[in-house]
């Protein structure tokens, strides 16, 4: 009997641990979804539902790029919004369409089933073990971790790097290394290594440095293709990059930063919104009081809980006389449009550094 094929959507580099933990605790091959491209776009926006919002449409569109390529388990993770509830809608239009698999929610309606998971993998794997797969986790987990970490040096670096390209490198050398991870052990000596090689990277870092925070809803803050690599287009400008959401967040530290983030900015918000609605309006206030030059909010197109936190968030911004750009992304957004914004968004605070520079000097 041939193995099962499974499949998960893209997200950044997070295939990486995810093909790991996967490939170590069941008896299946993995199939790395491709990146995302114009083709993915085109078949998910063909049989979306219109006015659903992007992620949406990209997973569906790889999904069905997964099963055309032989996949027969899909595995999900919606959770957090609406988007919770759209695993069932996304296993019905794939099955209309006549596609015969297997379909795994990890999160529904915002929670984790964990023994439904493990009566799940064990009709894939009849030797799978929930006490052995913990080893994995954990190493996953720390993995996870890890590369959250090298990111968010990276976002504050990279715009500087004397050698273009160095931090891109090494980075795609840490990955490539991290599949062959053995234990917790030899992955600690991993991460140690490679924090130390991206500290050797030669940077020229201004003091007056353009910082900017990047806040908005988690997938098109995370995928690269979702949001046009804006992180990439801003470290062409020089800017030090700020961003919060990262899969370690949403799985270790989300349920209790929200809380904190109530209280923080409790003159704006005292309820969740859903999603990251409440944390992105905490972090607006942070990044304001904490003297950062301007605020890029991303989202996909129809987000709600985005939608509802853009008034407040500008709010915020027009009181502590901090610029704030709002991004909307969906198949129909030109590149070309959203580099020009970015310019122009650029130009602006380096007018104002400029003329509080002056100021100062009077």
């Amino acid at each position: 009997m041939s193995k099962h094929v499974i499949s998960f959507p893209q997200m950044g580099d997070y295939s990486v641990p995810i093909e790991y933990l996967l490939s170590h605790i069941l008896d299946a091959n993995i199939m790395v979804a491709p990146k995302i491209t114009n083709t993915t776009i085109e078949l998910g926006n063909k049989y979306s539902p219109e006015f659903v919002c992007t992620p949406f449409k990209y997973t569906l569109g790889t999904f069905i790029e997964a099963l055309e390529n032989g996949a027969d388990i899909l595995i999900q993770a919606g959770g957090g919004c609406r988007y919770g509830y759209y695993s069932e809608l996304q296993e019905k239009i794939l099955k209309d369409l006549g596609y015969e698999f297997t379909y795994i929610n990890l999160v529904s309606k915002g929670k984790t089933d964990v023994k439904k998971i493990c009566h799940q993998f064990q009709k894939i794997d009849p030797n799978f073990h929930p006490i052995k797969s913990l080893y994995y986790v954990w190493i996953t987990k720390q993995m996870i971790k890890y590369m959250d970490r090298i990111d968010d040096y990276i976002r504050k670096n990279i715009g500087f790097e004397v050698e273009k390209g160095s931090f891109e490198t090494i980075k795609k050398e840490m990955l490539n290394e991290y599949k062959t991870v053995k234990n917790p052990l030899h992955l600690r000596i991993k991460y140690n290594k490679y924090r130390k090689k991206f500290r050797k990277i030669k940077v020229k870092k201004p003091v007056n440095r353009i910082r900017v925070g990047v806040i908005g809803e988690l997938y098109t803050i995370m995928e690269p293709f979702a949001n046009y690599n804006l992180e990439k287009c801003l470290a062409e400008y020089g800017i030090e990059v700020k961003r919060y959401t990262n899969v370690h967040y949403l799985l270790f530290e989300k349920s209790k930063a929200v809380k904190k983030y109530l209280k923080y900015a409790k003159e704006y918000i005292t309820y969740r919104m859903g999603a990251d609605a409440a944390d992105n309006i905490g972090r607006t206030k942070y990044l304001c009081e904490h003297k950062y030059d301007g605020i890029i909010h991303i989202k996909s197109s129809f987000c709600t809980p985005e939608i509802g936190a853009m008034p407040i968030i500008n709010k915020i911004c027009k009181e502590y006389e901090i610029p704030v750009i709002f991004f909307s992304f969906d198949a129909t957004t030109s590149e070309v449009g959203i580099k020009t914004r970015i310019e122009a968004f650029y130009d602006m605070i380096e007018m104002r550094k400029e003329r509080e520079k002056l100021l100062s000097r009077n």
